[in-house]
Formats: structure tokens, sequence, C-alpha cells
């Protein structure tokens, strides 16, 4: 499908105020380009696998909405210029210059690409389909993922800091329980270091797509890999599909505050002797996760780290 794309030009300290504006006339979805620098609170709020590269700022913003060709793209600019001399009239907008193009639904899934190249783990490649091997790394083990829309190139530090873990842990024997696999990287990892079969869970449908095409790529038979859709903390018909006391390693590569209450509902699915690797936790909430995982009566193992991420691996003992 086909949408009329609009971009305004105009100055950082005017973004908000014109973004409320374009919203009460009716734009049902805006996007706000600027060189704003991120700070450090923003940064660690951003769970992406991908850090955006932000130049020097210069006051300069760009504000873009989007228009199907069947709604009157005439009335809604006049509402859109009518709002901006209003403001014009008590604030510096700058140029307020507006450009209209044309774009696609697929530009928006596959812009991400331009920023995806392949990168290792320690011995471990990993690489987009759109990238060939050097020739120096055709010995290494390589992990080719397109992530599409779901979560997990690899690139964040918590998905490196589960690879690590996975890869200290994993035997010809482990049966692997992902929690929130989106690409299904960590469950391809394992499989391809020699796991015997993995499970995925994700609320994402389009994790779905992801890990059975990340699957095939890697040359991983289906039956290996099964994804259900669903949310294993409350979803009894999920808990019973996965199974329990079945997984010798549960890897949850999600934010703290799913955790807490994930890890208590999670031991049913854990043999004893079990490993629990986590991730996606801020330094700050590391010991909210490592409470809750206690709690849950699993034994500590490890904490480690990477840049201001932490990850937790513990143990069920009985």
């Amino acid at each position: 499908m086909k949408w009329n794309k609009y971009t305004l030009k105009t100055r950082t300290e005017a973004e908000d105020i014109i973004s409320s504006m374009m919203m009460d006339v009716g734009v049902e979805g805006i996007e706000i380009e600027d060189k704003i620098p991120l700070t450090e609170q923003d940064k660690a709020q951003m769970f992406v696998d991908i850090m955006p590269i932000v130049g020097e700022d210069d006051g300069t913003a760009y504000i873009s909405f989007y228009l199907e060709p069947e709604q009157d793209q005439e009335e809604m600019l006049r509402r859109v210029r009518e709002g901006l001399e209003e403001i014009a009239q008590w604030m510096d907008i700058g140029e307020a210059t507006i450009v209209a193009s044309e774009t696609e639904d697929k530009d928006w899934i596959n812009n991400w690409k331009e920023f995806f190249h392949q990168f290792y783990v320690d011995d471990i490649l990993i690489k987009p389909s759109w990238e060939e091997v050097k020739p120096e790394d055709r010995e290494k083990l390589l992990i080719q993922i397109d992530p599409g829309t779901a979560f997990g190139t690899g690139m964040h530090e918590t998905t490196q800091l589960c690879i690590r873990q996975i890869k200290k842990y994993v035997t010809p024997e482990t049966t692997l329980l992902d929690v929130g696999c989106g690409s299904g990287i960590l469950s391809i990892v394992a499989l391809k270091l020699g796991a015997k079969s993995a499970v995925g869970t994700d609320l994402d449908p389009c994790a779905i797509t992801a890990t059975e095409e990340n699957t095939e790529v890697n040359g991983i038979p289906k039956e290996q890999f099964e994804v259900m859709i669903g949310n294993i903390i409350d979803d009894k018909e999920i808990q019973d599909r996965v199974g329990y006391e079945k997984y010798d390693i549960v890897v949850a590569n999600i934010l703290a505050d799913v955790l807490v209450p994930l890890t208590p509902v999670i031991v049913n699915q854990m043999k004893v002797g079990g490993l629990y690797i986590t991730s996606g936790i801020i330094d700050d909430k590391e010991e909210t996760v490592v409470e809750a995982v206690k709690a849950a009566g699993l034994e500590v193992l490890e904490v480690t780290y990477q840049g201001e991420w932490v990850s937790v691996t513990a143990r069920k003992n009985g």
C-alpha cells in the first residue's frame, strides 16, 4: 500500500507544540527527526539492537505525517498550515516548508537493514542474509539472522550476554525454552552449538515468520524448534503446551519488569538442575531481578555484565 508522506521543516524547540497541533487537526500519527543528543537515561530506556547515530544538533527538526491516498489531502494540509500560521505568531517555527513524497509499507519494514552488518560474539559470526562471508571467517560458527520486525539481530548487549551464557552451558542433551524468542536468535545459537531441541514463545505474531525463516536459512530442521504465540506468564494453555519440568535451560531476554512476574511461573517448566539465563536487565534493576530469582527458590550462579546491561544465571536445585 502506498502512502502520501508530508515532511515539515521546523525548529527543535517548536516540534512538541507543532506535533500537538497536528494531532488536534486530525493527523493520526507523526514521525519526528532531529539531532538532539540522547541522554544516558534515554539510552538506558532504549531496548533496541541498533542504537541510532545522531549528528551534531543544528536546531532543525523534521516532522512527517502520512495520509492514505483516499484521504482529503488538500483539506488536511489546509488545517495544518492554518495551525502553523497561528503558532508562528508567537513562536519561531523556522522555514515551515512542507515537502510531499510517496512511500510504501515495505519501506518502513526494511529501512533498518542499512544499519545491520555482520559482527562477532567471540568466535561466533552473526550476519544478515544480504552479506557474504569473508574468506577468513569461513571456519567460524555462522549464524544468519534476518529479524524483520521481530526483536533480535544479536547486536544488543543483552542478546550477546545470553549468547555467551548459552555457549557456556549448552550440551548435546539440552532442551531449551526461549521466552520472548523474537527472531529466534538465542534458540538458533543453542541449536547450532548442538542443543537437542528448542521451544520459543513470544507475544508478537511476527516472531513466527521471523523464526521460521531464520530456522530454515540456518539449516535447522523444523521439528527441532517450535514457536508458540502467547503470554506464558498468565496463559494456562501456553503453559500446558510448553510443558512442565522438561527444560534444561530456560532463557529469557526480556526487560526486568517482565522477568519479575515471569520467574515464579517459569520455574515450573524447568527440570531439577535446570538453568535460568536472563538478561534485558539495566544495571539499576539488577538487585530487583536477583531478589525475584532467589524468591522463586533458584540459586544464583553468575551475574555478568556488558556496558550498562546485566545477565543473571541461576539453577533450580529442587
